[in-house]
């Protein structure tokens, strides 16, 4: 599809085609589509941008990676589909594996998934075929399926656009959880040690960034973000965005376009 650069929607346009053309690869699933537009809603009422409890959040994220032992970044069809390269280079920057994680799995995606990062340079791709022979305790979806040189022993686990019910999972078993959502109120926002509510598309660089930033820093220092970082606050800080930015809608101090 030709977007002109006029459009005053291209941006959120050129995420959707990229989208339907992960769909096309086998990358997406046709629910991940649905997810998509309900993210896409919140994106609209934050104004598109990417807000300062988020850049908190995402100095405090790349700190827990850069600290973690064993540190996984977590992929699923919609993740592989936006932000391919930036999971390859997170992954670079921190030392983290990268792993395959699905709801709705199947080999031929599993496979699809792990050459598409692969063409952006990754190593080794996790998660695949008979390498998710490990499952999580109490889950009974797809997503339970993992690697046990992986999400099994990782310390800290990254879930970009995750369910709710792993990351409760994943936190019962001790894990810390990195998360990025949209969605301030949803499960897995809530449940996450540390929460990016923002767009994958605009968080991913901005972790990269400030991964290498800190990568330098003495332990101690990547430690007092982490241990003074409060995801609760953070999150209050968000819906208070939310709610100023309703109430400037609603008396016509801000005005939408209309999608």
């Amino acid at each position: 599809m030709k977007i002109p650069p006029s459009h005053p929607r291209r941006e959120s346009l050129l995420v959707r085609e990229k989208l339907i053309e992960g769909y096309r690869k086998g990358l997406v699933a046709l629910p991940g589509l649905i997810a998509h537009g309900r993210g896409e809603a919140f994106d609209y009422i934050l104004g598109e941008k990417t807000h300062p409890p988020a850049k908190k959040a995402i100095e405090a994220a790349a700190a827990l990676l850069l600290l973690a032992k064993h540190p996984v970044l977590s992929v699923n069809g919609n993740t592989a589909a936006l932000v391919p390269e930036y999971i390859v280079g997170l992954s670079r920057v921190t030392g983290a594996k990268i792993e395959v994680n699905l709801f709705y799995r199947t080999r031929e995606r599993e496979e699809a998934i792990a050459e598409e990062l692969k063409k952006y340079g990754a190593e080794e791709v996790l998660g695949v075929g008979e390498d998710a022979s490990a499952t999580i305790p109490e889950l009974f979806s797809e997503r339970r399926r993992v690697s046990p040189r992986g999400i099994l022993i990782a310390d800290v686990v990254f879930v970009p656009l995750e369910d709710g019910d792993r990351t409760e999972a994943l936190r019962k078993m001790g894990k810390k959880i990195i998360a990025i959502d949209l969605n301030p109120f949803s499960r897995t926002a809530r449940a996450a040690n540390i929460t990016i509510v923002d767009n994958i598309v605009r968080a991913m660089p901005l972790l990269i960034e400030e991964a290498r930033r800190l990568k330098n820093m003495p332990r101690r220092f990547l430690e007092d973000l982490v241990n003074n970082y409060n995801n609760d606050l953070v999150l209050r800080d968000m819906v208070k965005i939310i709610l100023e930015r309703l109430k400037s809608i609603s008396e016509n101090k801000i005005v939408l376009e209309i999608p």
